[in-house]
């Protein structure tokens, strides 16, 4: 079996998708796995940027057709490869009219499509749950409820949605993924970053900051990620 690919998405443009993105690659590195890292923001792609003399990365535009035959191809490229997709805020539309093409391929790929899904605390996130959920039927879905918008509990239409109990009826989780003190997030995003550097550059408070955090959004991801 290849190694999986990992779908970060959320529809909506503040949720949190970068971060877990590059969150997600840092703990894969860490482990000792290669990465492909795919940027979809074709218009700020400050993750692929951050990332690219780390590791292999790539801008796709996921909005259009051919943007989705590249992502194919470039999984089977690079079939040693776990990947990692930082979805942009409007590619809901994208995934809607062609995530077939990711998802009638998985099999010949033989790769595990892994989704972590973010929400804030309204409505529309959860709308967009339900339409990705329509697009990628066989992917394994996790939602992620950032805790930059409050504490687990106060996320209460998700706790009480039909949407919760349909991924955890499939077998995804319900995660929770720490916050991150603004002024190291501002660190990371606006001197893009890596968070591996980040520990090395950083003042020293702001390093004990992102060594707690790091810490926490690891073990967060030690419950999905089974294997690269």
């Amino acid at each position: 079996m290849a190694k999986n690919i990992f779908i970060v998405g959320g529809g909506k443009g503040g949720v949190g998708k970068s971060i877990v993105a590059m969150t997600l690659a840092d703990y894969l590195l860490e482990k000792g796995e290669e990465v492909l890292l795919i940027e979809s923001d074709t218009s700020n792609p400050d993750v692929a940027k951050a990332y690219r003399d780390r590791t292999a990365t790539a801008i796709v535009n996921l909005d259009e057709a051919d943007g989705w035959i590249e992502l194919v191809n470039l999984c089977e490229k690079h079939s040693n490869s776990a990947v990692v997709i930082n979805t942009a805020a409007r590619n809901h539309d994208g995934v809607a009219n062609y995530g077939m093409t990711l998802s009638s391929t998985l099999a010949d790929l033989k790769r595990r499509a892994v989704a972590l899904w973010l929400i804030n605390r309204q409505r529309d996130s959860l709308e967009l749950l339900n339409k990705f959920l329509d697009a990628l039927p066989n992917c394994e879905l996790h939602v992620v409820r950032n805790s930059f918008f409050g504490d687990e509990w106060k996320f209460e239409l998700y706790n009480a949605s039909k949407a919760k109990a349909t991924v955890e009826a499939r077998g995804g989780k319900t995660l929770t993924f720490p916050e991150l003190a603004d002024r190291v997030i501002d660190d990371l995003y606006i001197r893009r970053l890596t968070i591996e550097s980040a520990l090395k550059k950083l003042p020293l408070g702001n390093r004990a900051e992102l060594i707690r955090w790091r810490s926490e959004a690891h073990k967060m991801l030690r419950e999905v990620v089974v294997d690269g």
